[in-house]
């Protein structure tokens, strides 16, 4: 099979399985003898800032916070995995601003389009895959770790309104860019999930 490098990039709000299914195409592919990066936005000490409960981060802060990583991202990590020609698969990326910064805290769309163009300098994804999981689901999850005195982040106690407009903003981005973004739903176990993702994959590559 012939390699070739790509941008693959994993969207979905809260429990929809993106670090999974970000790691069981890693191992799919190199099956089938790519050479991979994972790679995750943000990273670092940046995640654990945006991600700490107990901060009160205004939401234009936020918004600079995750353009600033995403900028070290691209330029130190994602470009010189892509020039090697290696598959990048990055679990969120640009859609992640949108969803959350845009229609989660209503910022600006028009700003947020221009700062991540900015910030991506200009890096689109091949394929995006969208893991369409149920608010209903996210609030079930959420309750599971409250139970089990797991810590919730900053962002998972975010209220139902939130995340409902964050789905809203990744449904609207799949009907602006359908040959990008492929809605995935998500299914009742990980392996029927992983399934139609495959199917999606193969016809990419």
């Amino acid at each position: 099979m012939g390699k070739k490098n790509l941008f693959i990039t994993f969207e979905g709000g809260e429990s929809s399985g993106k670090t999974t299914h970000s790691r069981l195409l890693k191992k799919y592919l190199e099956e089938k003898g790519y050479e991979v990066l994972l790679t995750r936005e943000p990273d670092g000490a940046v995640r654990d800032i945006l991600l700490n409960p107990d901060l009160n981060i205004v939401p234009l802060s936020e918004l600079f916070l995750f353009e600033a990583a995403r900028a070290q991202h691209v330029k130190k990590i994602v470009f010189p995995a892509l020039r090697a020609g290696k598959v990048v698969i990055c679990d969120r990326f640009t859609d992640s601003t949108v969803a959350y910064q845009g229609y989660g805290r209503k910022l600006d769309l028009q700003l947020i389009d221009r700062l991540n163009s900015v910030a991506s300098f200009g890096l689109i994804p091949v394929l995006t895959i969208y893991l369409d999981i149920s608010i209903s689901e996210v609030f079930l999850n959420k309750s599971k770790k409250l139970n089990k005195k797991i810590c919730c982040d900053r962002i998972e106690r975010e209220s139902l309104q939130f995340h409902e407009r964050v789905r809203e903003g990744y449904r609207s981005q799949a009907e602006k860019y359908p040959e990008r973004i492929k809605i995935v739903k998500t299914q009742e176990t990980f392996e029927k999930t992983e399934a139609l993702i495959r199917e999606i994959i193969d016809l990419v590559l």
